[in-house]
């Protein structure tokens, strides 16, 4: 026996899963979303909720490799990739140096760019229609520079890719960047604006997404930690939890970073690993930044919203390792004072972690299963779940329901993993 049954039972109450369920409902599907702790608690909570179309290329790229194994001596570098020895994450290690060529580099860059400028498009829509309280701001975001080298580098490898694709770039003097951020410390040699990317609390948004889902006929069941699939041949029949037991005629797998290990039930090896990342959130200082900053040369993110101020960002691979490692929220501290006269708030409200689901070649993992024959699969969006969390939904709406995508449905499927 089991508790109910939905057209679509959803795994995962992220800002994925609820983007997905948002979407189902207006197709007019049945949804029930199951969460192991409370809608958004993982990396949908403390991330620096910026909406970036901007960060459409790959971490992926030639010399990277060398860049992830020399961390391994500095354990508070901006990328840093634990030495312990973990096959899982030594087998996902081989697959992106794999990824790290150009060619890989352009797929992965036309996959992500496409999901991303139509994610910020349907975000601007969902919130504006909706009145969605989750303080959006179509701000722009400021990649800061104090190295000239470095703001040379990502001219090359950033800015004419990103031109190519249509996302606009604007380059900026140290003086102009200065004169638009007066909470910026002298001596900044340039920046890159990046005029479409936008901003929102990604707490208040998941929440106000959890209402939606709720107010639409959605049923979303909290601490229901996923424990075993039944199955019959291709098919789930049933996925029990400790709240119970559920069916859906489809099943959805939207659980990010813990998407492997409940595949590993159905015997499927998704290319994953959970990336940790950090982030300090405080009441908001006196001269805040107007706009989401990029402290490009110590990679800190700095974000401001009317209800408080965040640092994040950093990038490390530790496994599913739980925890805060004080080297790196200090490395956040640090980063941010050497570009900020006011780099923290008056007072601290939470240090975070969370794990971001990152895939071997960077591109999200969307559509039917070739091993379940009712499995859908939306995951691995790496640090860009937010970002692409509306058009996420909108392609499994189509896929499940047999319309047309608004984009090319073939750059995410399963298939390329053979799951």
């Amino acid at each position: 026996m089991y508790a109910s049954r939905s057209d679509v039972l959803i795994l995962g109450g992220g800002v994925v899963g609820l983007s997905c369920a948002l979407y189902l409902l207006q197709c007019g599907a049945s949804v029930r979303v199951l969460e192991q702790g409370m809608p958004g608690c993982g990396s949908s909570h403390g991330n620096c909720g910026t909406i970036t179309p901007s960060h459409a290329t790959p971490l992926a790229m030639p010399g990277m490799l060398g860049v992830a194994l020399r961390s391994m001596f500095h354990a508070n570098a901006p990328l840093y990739l634990n030495p312990r020895f973990d096959g899982p994450r030594l087998r996902w290690l081989l697959g992106f140096a794999r990824h790290c060529n150009w060619r890989d580099f352009e797929r992965a860059t036309q996959a992500r760019a496409a999901i991303l400028q139509r994610s910020r498009h349907l975000l601007g829509e969902l919130i504006q229609h909706e009145k969605l309280d989750c303080e959006f701001v179509e701000s722009g975001v400021m990649y800061v520079y104090r190295q000239s080298r470095q703001m040379a580098e990502d001219e090359h490898h950033h800015v004419q890719v990103l031109e190519r694709l249509g996302i606009s770039v604007q380059r900026l003097r140290g003086d102009d960047v200065e004169a638009m951020e007066p909470a910026l410390k002298p001596g900044v040699k340039g920046g890159l604006f990046h005029p479409g990317d936008a901003c929102l609390r990604p707490d208040r948004y998941v929440a106000e997404l959890a209402r939606l889902v709720r107010e639409r006929g959605g049923v979303i069941e909290t601490e229901a930690r996923v424990e075993r699939f039944d199955t019959d041949a291709a098919r789930i029949v049933r996925v029990g939890t400790g709240r119970g037991d559920f069916a859906g005629d489809r099943v959805l797998l939207a659980l990010g970073a813990w998407s492997p290990q409940l595949g590993q039930k159905l015997g499927l090896r998704l290319p994953m690993q959970p990336g940790k990342g950090y982030s300090l959130t405080y009441t908001r200082p006196k001269l805040a930044p107007r706009h989401p900053l990029v402290l490009r040369d110590v990679s800190v993110c700095v974000t401001t919203w009317e209800s408080g101020f965040r640092l994040g960002s950093t990038m490390e691979f530790s496994g599913y390792t739980e925890g805060l490692n004080r080297l790196r929220i200090e490395a956040l501290r640090r980063g941010a004072a050497t570009g900020l006269r006011e780099p923290e708030g008056p007072q601290l409200q939470e240090e975070w972690w969370g794990w971001r689901p990152m895939s071997v070649d960077e591109v999200p993992i969307i559509g039917p299963s070739t091993r379940w024959s009712n499995l859908h699969l939306a995951t691995a969006h790496g640090m860009l779940g937010v970002s692409m969390s509306a058009a996420t939904g909108e392609l499994v709406a189509a896929q499940l329901g047999g319309t047309t995508p608004a984009i090319d449905p073939s750059l995410y499927l399963p298939a390329r993993f053979r799951l």
